[in-house]
């Protein structure tokens, strides 16, 4: 049933006010929605599209609006006694970075997003046209008590831990799920789509939405906007399914994100974590086409980015030139070097899953096994305050502060503490300062969705000419850099030259430190090389052109689609197909049949006749009843086409007299119940069984619900109760090992859905509508009434003939042709219905008819 209310969508939330409307500054934007109108002929309600004017943005550039839950701007309140604030950029914000990257001459940015200060609603109208006009930001403004049961409840409390593989199994692990924090979490996205809704273009504009705060923003968004260009990026790790199912709202979540264009990912973990959740939960399977991973959802191609982002290499290198960071680098050289110690560096959040103290854990080893180091090595750990709060950060502080007292304490020396711990915000150049001394950066997080700390590292190692002069090097000097990076962050990856640690092993990461510092100079000059080749190629400009170029590349069939919504709150998804594959009619198709005289009727039986989830897949009496009635009309030839085996079909269909069956994909043919099973092709020796016998059962011997159908001329290999990622990957496998041992034998091996089969070559159910419409040619019939009805793979065939014999002699030239499949899906057909139940309906509504017209 299709959604026709907007506010459908806030079933699950707590139905707080949204922001106050931009109003007349919506205008100051170039280019703003301006027409209301219809996004296809099957939308509902004119009121949920909306077009664009096309006078208004022929003459424009390209636009993309960049959504995330803070705006890359710091507010300040002016210090006189004037009211008011003082606004500049975020410099360290990566929203404002990728900008840079984009280019200013060829894409125009809009940005979205909350201000980290609380601006009192009677500021917020002047402030929205400061930041409109003067940054092109429009700010989101949530009332504070929302703001924080949203971030600091369900974002930080929930969603984060989870994501970071943290399961609640007590209070005090993680936040237990609170559905009030949840219909939060969703209100505020409602105001983030409002905000979008008042700027946006909806036929030219791009929007990206960042981060696992708006995670059900796409769909607000693909509600409106059916055909919206949109783009998703998650910035934090993905789960694996059996982390990730533990969520109350887990299927909300991921059809939310697949409401979206594009999903983009760090690594390709987190991508196969996400479609594995999809697979098991929704049952959606993806593929890999040309190098490009993609899954269609109704219709919709839903595209997979995987790159992970880099860092701004122009503003690093200007950093890199200041003054302030040459006198830094000085002043830590004369701290460290000149008194013959060598600095280790670890920079970061101070929050659960940074891993602080097992790295302090592992300093402390390094000390207690190698005593030769003490008064030597220094572990510089700069601790950022961490954006969450909680009782979790506390304990942190606490035992961060307990444990560098204690190392500091045994191994201390007049002069030297082996730990300095730096709890104090430090300015960019600084940090860069302490990146250009060390010898060896750690980042030990036990988990961490990219870590760009490693890539900052390794350029401001390159440094430049004037810091090698303060550092005494020559600048024909090779330079060099040593990396220590625990496996479970997103960076790890694409740093082959670091020395990969599991942070939970402290005596590993204090042999990884050992060897950081021992190593040859060579050697740490070719790992430093190679890192650094790809970390300035690959930086956050490339990350961003290549994430739009694929949002572009994916979207450019948008206009060719027929679009519409279906589904309540949450759930709502929009469907998307070619503008002539439409829903089959009940009085459409009864009309046709009541107009016509010779009818030629093929119908598929599993996951037609027979939904592929019923245990019982024997016919019922009712729908044995519906057959007859069909075929007791002498002008109706009713068939089943079934990849059943022919013995099954006589036992389920004897009592169908005139019923014509077609078994096994449609090597055995039977008009009716008293004549004899013919063949529609020659029959073969099946020698090639005794081969794939035995591989087949391997499979089934190593894959838990895996079963094998024999047949007369064929046999199936079906792993519909199997595992479905396990059961696909060992599908793959068998179909490449079955088509290389019968590669001489008179076989096809196909995939179909859930199963690989082995049958003769040239059998198809296409075979079966041919014999039909020849035999019926042959009798002086041409039929004028064709339905034919399957919804897998093995019904494209019999599709593909009704159709392409519409112009020909075997069907009559005015002839009512209708090929149907099942379900939303591409196909050959060009029509379609739901789901089994409306195929029954519909065929007892023929049935119905016949009745009434055959005569007693």
């Amino acid at each position: 049933m299709v959604s026709r209310s907007y506010s459908n969508l806030l079933e699950l939330a707590s139905g707080e006010a949204p922001a106050p409307s931009l109003g007349s500054m919506s205008r100051r934007i170039p280019r703003i929605m301006t027409v209301a109108g219809i996004m296809s002929d099957l939308d509902d309600d004119a009121s949920d599209s909306v077009c664009s004017d096309p006078s208004s943005s022929s003459t424009q550039k390209d636009r993309i609006i960049i959504v995330a839950n803070q705006l890359p701007i710091r507010a300040q309140r002016k210090s006189d006694s004037s009211k008011g604030w003082t606004f500049n950029w975020d410099d360290n914000s990566l929203l404002l970075q990728l900008r840079d990257g984009l280019g200013d001459d060829d894409l125009e940015v809009i940005y979205v997003g909350c201000l980290k200060e609380d601006i009192h609603p009677n500021e917020q109208d002047e402030v929205s046209q400061i930041l409109l006009e003067t940054f092109k930001c429009v700010p989101t403004f949530i009332p504070p008590d929302l703001f924080s049961r949203y971030y600091h409840g369900f974002c930080k409390q929930q969603l984060w831990p989870l994501f970071h593989y943290m399961l609640p199994l007590s209070p005090d692990l993680g936040g237990r799920f609170n559905r009030s924090l949840w219909q939060a979490y969703v209100s505020v996205n409602k105001i983030f789509a409002d905000r979008i809704m008042e700027v946006i273009n909806p036929e030219d504009d791009f929007v990206w939405v960042h981060d696992y705060h708006l995670m059900v923003l796409p769909t607000f968004l693909r509600k409106r906007f059916n055909r919206v260009k949109l783009g998703f990026f998650l910035h934090s790790p993905f789960p694996s399914s059996e982390i990730y199912k533990t969520l109350p709202i887990r299927e909300e979540l991921l059809r939310a994100l697949l409401n979206s264009d594009l999903i983009g990912f760090h690594t390709f973990d987190y991508a196969r974590h996400f479609l594995s959740c999809c697979s098991r939960m929704l049952g959606l399977s993806y593929e890999s086409k040309r190098g490009y991973i993609s899954l269609e959802y109704y219709g919709r191609t839903v595209s997979i980015k995987i790159l992970p982002v880099g860092i701004h290499m122009e503003q690093l290198q200007s950093v890199l030139s200041l003054k302030e960071t040459e006198v830094k680098v000085a002043e830590l050289i004369k701290q460290f070097r000149d008194k013959g110690r060598t600095m280790l560096l670890g920079v970061d959040d101070m929050d659960i899953f940074k891993g602080i103290s097992l790295k302090l854990l592992a300093m402390e080893q390094l000390l207690l096994q190698h005593p030769e180091k003490q008064g030597k090595v220094v572990l510089v750990q700069i601790a950022n305050p961490a954006r969450g709060k909680g009782k979790d950060v506390k304990e942190v502080q606490e035992e961060t502060y307990s444990t560098v007292k204690r190392i500091n304490e045994t191994f201390g020396q007049p002069g030297y503490d082996p730990v300095i711990l730096i709890d104090q915000p430090l300015k960019f150049y600084e940090r860069v300062a302490y990146y250009v001394v060390a010898e060896c950066c750690l980042v030990t997080a036990v988990r961490d969705g990219m870590n760009l700390i490693p890539y900052e590292y390794i350029i401001s190692r390159q440094a430049n000419d004037k810091l090698d002069e303060v550092l005494g090097l020559k600048p024909s000097n090779p330079k060099k850099s040593m990396l220590v990076v625990s496996e479970f962050i997103g960076c790890s990856p694409s740093l082959s030259g670091a020395i990969r640690v599991n942070p939970w092993n402290i005596d590993s990461v204090a042999d990884a430190m050992d060897s950081a510092l021992v190593m040859a100079e060579p050697e740490k000059q070719l790992r430093h090389e190679k890192h650094y080749r790809y970390v300035s190629t690959h930086d956050v400009g490339y990350w961003a052109r290549s994430f739009l170029q694929d949002l572009d590349r994916t979207c450019k069939d948008h206009v060719r689609r027929r679009c519409w919504g279906i589904g309540f709150g949450l759930s709502f998804r929009v469907v998307a197909l070619d503008p002539n594959f439409r829903k089959l009619s009940v009085e459409h198709i009864v009309s046709a049949y009541k107009r016509t005289t010779t009818r030629a009727i093929l119908l598929d039986y599993d996951g037609t006749l027979m939904p592929q989830t019923s245990i019982d897949k024997k016919p019922s009496s009712k729908t044995l009843e519906i057959l007859n009635t069909l075929c007791r009309d002498k002008n109706n030839t009713v068939f089943i086409v079934s990849a059943r085996s022919r013995d099954k079909l006589t036992d389920w269909f004897s009592s169908c007299g005139k019923l014509g069956l077609a078994a096994e994909h449609g090597h055995f043919l039977r008009i009716k119940l008293d004549e004899q099973w013919e063949t529609c092709v020659p029959t073969v020796e099946c020698g090639w069984k005794q081969i794939a016998e035995p591989v087949m059962k391997l499979y089934t011997e190593t894959t838990d619900g895996s079963v094998i159908e024999f047949k007369e001329t064929a046999m199936d290999w079906s792993y519909e109760d199997a595992d479905p990622d396990f059961g696909s990957c060992q599908a793959k496998e068998l179909l490449d090992h079955l088509e290389s041992v019968l590669a001489n034998e008179p076989v096809t091996v196909k995939r179909g859905q859930n199963i690989v089969e082995v049958k003769p070559q040239g059998v198809s159910k296409g075979l079966v509508a041919k014999r039909l419409l020849s035999s019926l040619q042959e009798r002086g019939i041409s039929p004028d009434f064709v339905l034919c009805i399957g919804d897998d793979r093995s019904d494209e065939d019999m599709f593909e003939v009704i159709v392409n014999s519409v112009p020909g002699t075997s069907i009559a030239p005015t002839a009512e042709v209708f090929a149907c499949t099942v379900g939303r899906k591409p196909s050959k057909a060009k029509y379609y219905l739901d789901d089994t139940a409306e195929i029954v309906r519909l065929i007892q509504g023929l049935a119905s008819v016949a009745e009434q017209m055959v005569p007693l």
